[in-house]
């Protein structure tokens, strides 16, 4: 695990970026359930395939301090942005999970250049009138796990059961999220600027995820030129953690030019 600082227009920013694996360059963005959401699936990937996958924390998540500038996903697409360029990689794949997708959909905005393929995951961010995002910050914790997976008494939360500092870092998660997306986690001007996304780009939802639904996903998939969607049985919201088999097969078939 290596911390860089990056020097952004609203300060030097510390960013915590573990890496696994050796290869290619991919960019896994995590969303709302923090950077161990998607710390099993990146180390899926760098055993299977030759990838060197960076699995940055986004400020403010996992008890890393996040400075007061950096409050829109937005901007967080600006910081991976610098990342890239800090790290000088090209042909990257970025993926994301939820906020993830909507800030890896950013960074494919702002750093065309070096993105080579972008995948997106039950993200969020669009502003959708006919299938908006559920309101997270309304949701009980067995709530969040009812509309997050599709078998969610696996992953139930005790907070009872949380010690005093993990109970601080999902405190810290929770605002941090809230900064990033705020309430209603989209982005008004978002889908009128997906039509600039160039880097071919797969889609892929959940089935049982009622945080973003399908019928959102597909939206999404509409905005982006070529898009490609795919839908994922037996998972909701986070498919990285429920079927991570299932989703690194077609993580693997985009990545290498097959049908999806």
């Amino acid at each position: 695990m290596t911390t860089y600082t990056l020097s952004t227009s609203f300060g030097d920013i510390p960013l915590t970026v573990p890496e696994r694996g050796q290869g290619r360059p991919v960019l896994l963005l995590h969303g709302g359930a923090g950077p161990n959401s998607v710390a099993g699936f990146a180390d899926l990937m760098a055993a299977r395939s030759p990838l060197r996958v960076l699995t940055p924390v986004n400020p403010g998540f996992g008890g890393t301090p996040r400075p007061d500038g950096l409050d829109s996903i937005r901007r967080l697409g600006e910081l991976y942005r610098d990342l890239l360029d800090h790290l000088d990689l090209l042909d990257v794949t970025v993926i994301g999970s939820s906020i993830g997708g909507w800030a890896a959909a950013e960074v494919a905005l702002c750093a065309s250049e070096r993105v080579e393929r972008l995948i997106l995951v039950d993200a969020v961010g669009l502003d959708s009138a006919e299938h908006p995002v559920a309101d997270f910050f309304s949701l009980t914790l067995d709530q969040v796990a009812d509309f997050s997976y599709a078998n969610p008494d696996a992953y139930r939360i005790d907070l009872g059961a949380l010690t005093d500092e993990q109970k601080a870092v999902t405190a810290g998660n929770r605002a941090a999220l809230q900064a990033y997306g705020g309430r209603s986690m989209s982005d008004p001007s978002l889908a009128a600027r997906l039509a600039g996304v160039t880097a071919p780009t797969l889609v892929v939802w959940g089935e049982a995820d009622r945080i973003a639904t399908p019928a959102y996903g597909k939206e999404y998939a509409a905005a982006i030129p070529g898009a490609a969607f795919h839908l994922m049985p037996d998972a909701g919201h986070l498919p990285q953690i429920e079927t991570p088999e299932a989703l690194l097969t077609i993580v693997d078939r985009f990545i290498g030019d097959q049908p999806t």
